[in-house]
């Protein structure tokens, strides 16, 4: 489904970046299988794709701003609804995000601990049972252990060395867009008579 512009508008005071959507009607802001009413109901995929990949690209301390370029206008006035809908679903993928940063952080800590024992233990054994002895077979055992005992801590060190800041950055930014100012635009129609007509009347 492709109902989104890739344009971004230049930063309007005070200096906040907007990331514009262009809909054909309001139902395709929403995700078509979710039954809860517009309020509560969570964002398309594609269009939350969009927005979010906006929010990667500009810069991490710019405010942003989401206009939305509605075709066609629902009887009663989306603003406010739109507005919330938005604010909800990003502060919900934010508490998501940081639940799962508080669980990556525990099972980094019991990794730390079950690779520690490991390998404490790995170098343990290579001093005290093959302490002093020569030959291939000793030597193979030796280096397998120690190699053993540090294989053991790739899973922590990965954690905290990699894998928390992406949760990081990407909490930080659903905490922006769930206080990122919403505005909603019915684009102005200019019917071919009057067109024509100010056409005729300009010089």
């Amino acid at each position: 489904m492709n109902f989104f512009t890739s344009a971004r508008s230049a930063p309007s005071p005070p200096h906040a970046h907007a990331i514009r959507l262009k809909l054909h009607e309001m139902g395709q802001f929403f995700n078509s299988m979710d039954p809860s009413p517009f309020i509560e109901r969570g964002l398309d995929p594609d269009a939350e794709e969009f927005i979010v990949s906006w929010a990667h690209e500009l810069p991490a301390g710019a405010p942003l701003k989401l206009r939305i370029d509605l075709e066609q206008w629902p009887a009663e006035d989306p603003k406010d609804v739109i507005r919330q809908a938005v604010h909800n679903h990003f502060s919900h993928r934010a508490r998501l995000t940081d639940m799962e940063f508080r669980l990556l952080m525990k099972q980094g800590r019991t990794s730390l601990l079950i690779g520690l024992a490991f390998l404490a233990s790995c170098l343990l054994l290579t001093q005290t049972l093959l302490s002093g002895k020569t030959g291939t077979w000793a030597s193979v055992l030796r280096e397998s252990l120690t190699i053993a005992g540090w294989v053991a801590m790739w899973r922590p060190m990965q954690i905290y060395l990699y894998d928390w800041w992406p949760l990081r950055r990407r909490r930080r930014i659903y905490r922006k867009l769930s206080r990122m100012s919403v505005d909603l635009v019915q684009p102005r129609k200019v019917n071919r008579p009057q067109a024509a007509a100010e056409a005729v009347a300009s010089p």
